[in-house]
């Protein structure tokens, strides 16, 4: 069974004079990790808010297992990290874990100890749980936010915007939590700006313009993920397109454009481009200067989400809805 189906949803705001989606239909698989991209007013927080059932759609309908998303069952199984974190600051981060505990209606004997434990999980120490929110740092917010999302192993998790403000130990935690729900089977959508983390956790994403989805991309396609590398050079000697060519070859490279002194060439990942840079200057080519350019989603943003088959989107952007609850379960 699919786990979330999307179909031919539209959402207005404004009685109507701005439609921030418009005929969206997209379906995720139980398990799956699924990232909405878009830029800015594209509708991905609607879209989001819809999945919730924080807003009612207009049209179109979509279901969690079969289930309307506000099925009190759905919501029982779902997790929510909203990107704007509305705490009682005067709340010890326990007490705020304990309050979604029992507002999940998880078993009490058992609040105190999983409660600890998903702070534990994220990252905050004891002495974190025992502090009052208003004294953490934008970072732990997030991290408090991540671990109500996750009390009661969710089977479906909604994050919008999980690393902002996350220093980069806290976004290689991430990064683990994330493997972690993946070996659970959890279903988990995640809206972001943060287009590599997106592209290196997800399975597949949807790229969101103007309240339609253009385009739905899957990015653990093997050969699909390759990346590219421009790499320039001093002088002209031995820089035509037949040696490159070769060279890149043999290192398990290819060579995807040339305009001397600088070529384009297709990697699988970081090893492949350390391979493909020791050949070029084992060769003799008189490197200055190697640097990996967008991945891409990146350039999904470059192209306007344009790709073969995907559905076309009106230009203008609409505003998103505002954010839902904090609470732990949606």
């Amino acid at each position: 069974m699919t786990a979330i189906k999307v179909a031919e949803v539209s959402k207005t705001f404004r009685a109507g004079s701005v439609r921030a989606l418009d005929r969206v239909s997209l379906e995720i698989q139980p398990g799956e990790t699924f990232g909405i991209i878009g830029p800015n007013g594209a509708g991905k927080t609607t879209l989001l808010g819809c999945l919730l059932g924080l807003l009612r759609c207009d049209s179109g309908t979509i279901t969690l297992d079969g289930m309307p998303p506000d099925d009190l069952g759905v919501r029982r199984q779902t997790g929510y990290l909203p990107e704007r974190l509305v705490l009682d600051r005067w709340m010890t981060g326990l007490d705020f874990l304990e309050y979604h505990h029992a507002l999940a209606e998880l078993d009490p004997a058992r609040r105190s100890t999983e409660c600890s434990e998903a702070l534990a999980r994220v990252g905050l120490d004891p002495s974190a749980g025992r502090q009052t929110i208003r004294r953490y740092s934008r970072g732990m917010l997030q991290r408090l936010g991540l671990a109500q999302a996750l009390l009661g192993t969710p089977r479906f998790v909604f994050l919008d915007e999980p690393i902002s403000g996350v220093d980069p130990a806290g976004v290689i935690l991430f990064r683990r939590l994330l493997t972690e729900l993946k070996s659970t089977g959890a279903t988990v959508i995640i809206n972001s700006h943060q287009l590599d983390e997106v592209e290196r956790i997800c399975d597949r994403v949807a790229f969101v313009r103007g309240g339609q989805v253009q385009s739905i991309e899957t990015v653990t396609a093997g050969a699909e993920l390759r990346r590219v590398l421009a790499v320039r050079w001093s002088g002209s000697a031995g820089t035509d397109q037949a040696r490159l060519s070769s060279i890149a070859a043999q290192a398990g490279a290819s060579l995807a454009s040339l305009a001397p002194p600088t070529a384009r060439f297709s990697v699988a990942d970081d090893a492949g481009a350390t391979r493909l840079l020791h050949a070029l200057l084992s060769a003799g080519v008189p490197i200055i200067e190697a640097a990996p350019e967008g991945g891409r989603l990146e350039r999904l943003f470059e192209t306007g989400g344009d790709a073969p088959g995907a559905p076309g989107g009106a230009p203008a952007d609409a505003p998103t809805a505002p954010s839902g609850p904090a609470g732990g379960s949606a």
